[in-house]
């Protein structure tokens, strides 16, 4: 089972690094959400984490609150955990998201949920750059489709996605066919958010050197 612990009073679910994206929804009870839109993408929940995140609009890395990965000289390193500061020294949870596998692979990873009322998925033809001033918690283009995703009180969300326009979209949307290479970065974009454009193939952004030692040193 690729949910490992889930704990609703906490608002937090720990699941296992290959954990497919939509079988978190799946498995959260109602009013409670993960730190990414009802989408699928290669790689599941370490993936995601290793690329940092997707269509988010907020610092994702604060909602990784701890992870197991293997290191690139195969040890198994725990970091972070169920609560903000449980740790002492050095906490490469942060480091770890976005490292675009330079740290290793997640086994495992601990997310904070954030709680919502309602929630609203809206689609339209469009472009990202016509979403700058968009409160909402989600936005990404598909092509020529933009797609904006919110969570939180009926008015606020109701506010949000009359301020998006489009219809509301109720299919679920799997985009690992899309990315039989994998997900990298790159002007032929399939998909793009805030942060990248993202394309099929293992194209990564440059690491930096300090990042580089930090990396030969685990």
């Amino acid at each position: 089972m690729p949910i490992l612990e889930l704990s609703p009073n906490d608002q937090t679910l720990t699941v296992t690094g290959d954990t497919p994206l939509l079988a978190v929804y799946a498995a959260l009870p109602a009013g409670l959400y993960p730190p990414f839109p009802p989408v699928e993408l290669p790689g599941g929940v370490g993936g995601l984490v290793s690329r940092g995140g997707f269509g988010q609009n907020f610092f994702f890395a604060a909602e990784v609150l701890g992870l197991t990965f293997i290191s690139p000289s195969g040890q198994r390193i725990v970091a972070g955990g169920r609560t903000v500061k449980n740790v002492q020294g050095y906490d490469l949870t942060r480091p770890f998201v976005g490292s675009f596998g330079a740290l290793g692979h997640a086994e495992s990873v601990t997310l904070r949920l954030r709680p919502g009322r309602v929630n609203a998925h809206h689609s339209r033809t469009g472009r990202l750059s016509e979403t700058a001033d968009l409160a909402s918690r989600f936005v990404w283009q598909a092509g020529e489709t933009l797609h904006a995703f919110h969570i939180g009180h009926a008015a606020e969300v109701a506010s949000v996605m009359n301020q998006f326009g489009g219809t509301p979209h109720l299919e679920q949307l799997n985009y690992c066919p899309q990315f039989e290479q994998g997900v990298g970065i790159g002007e032929h974009a399939i998909l793009q958010d805030r942060r990248f454009r993202w394309a099929n193939g293992s194209v990564i952004p440059v690491i930096p050197a300090l990042f580089q030692r930090l990396a030969s040193l685990l």
